[in-house]
């Protein structure tokens, strides 16, 4: 058991500074285990959102020293024993209280997107759907994001140009992706893509993808074959030439 230095936000966006704790860690702990361990001693009234306590329901998304991290899978002894951990709520979102962030926002960019519409003429003759397996893989990955929006927190779209009126950031980027990519879907999102969703302001700088902690591959695999996709529908001379010839046909 040792003593380490917390500096911890406390307040909220108008009115909030770091204040300074220090407490007895044991080998083994995480982050969030001293933050609760903060709470129980010295700070009864701290706010800090959390559940699984296993890096599996994203709630205790926060920034130590910096980095977006999970606080339940961010170990004390990845930090030198005379470092002091600086822990503060996601920088992109307004803070509710405390290290709890308000994420509602993300949620509301959610609703926006058209759901999953099956095409009723790929089902066989009892009724079924069929998919070849490397269909399924190709989007499994996605499905494995945990929405702890710590890709949405580094992106510099919404972190420093504050550009949430037109860009949905990374996390929405792959539930799209997702989507376009699933060979039963029907419905063609690419133009909200491109105007409504704002995938021509991501810049490919990949931050989003060095901070999710499920691994997904948010930037090679979901927004650049996106990107393409936009591309191939609005820009590619022989496609576009194809549409003005015969978009009256049937």
């Amino acid at each position: 058991m040792s003593l380490r230095n917390f500096k911890l936000y406390r307040g909220n966006d108008s009115s909030g500074q770091l204040v300074d704790y220090q407490i007895k860690v044991e080998q083994g702990m995480v982050v969030l285990d001293a933050i609760h361990r903060i709470q129980a001693k010295d700070a009864n009234d701290l706010a800090i959102r959390w559940n699984c306590k296993a890096g599996k329901c994203g709630s205790c998304s926060v920034e130590i020293n910096g980095k977006p991290k999970l606080a339940c899978m961010t170990r004390m002894n990845e930090y030198k024993s005379d470092e002091t951990i600086s822990v503060r709520p996601l920088k992109t979102f307004p803070t509710i209280k405390d290290l709890v962030s308000d994420v509602s926002w993300n949620y509301k960019q959610n609703k926006r997107i058209s759901p999953f519409k099956p095409d009723p003429s790929q089902k066989d003759e009892k009724g079924n759907y069929k998919m070849f397996q490397e269909d399924v893989d190709r989007i499994q990955e996605f499905r494995k994001c945990i929405e702890c929006y710590l890709c949405q927190n580094v992106c510099h779209v919404l972190r420093d140009h504050n550009r949430k009126d037109n860009f949905v950031g990374p996390r929405f980027m792959i539930r799209l992706a997702g989507l376009d990519m699933h060979p039963l879907d029907k419905e063609d999102r690419i133009s909200a893509v491109k105007e409504d969703f704002g995938s021509g302001m991501c810049n490919i700088t990949r931050c989003c993808t060095d901070v999710c902690p499920e691994h997904i591959q948010i930037t090679d695999n979901g927004i650049i074959p996106l990107k393409e996709r936009v591309v191939d529908q609005f820009y590619d001379p022989i496609i576009w030439l194809w549409r003005k010839l015969f978009k009256n046909q049937a």
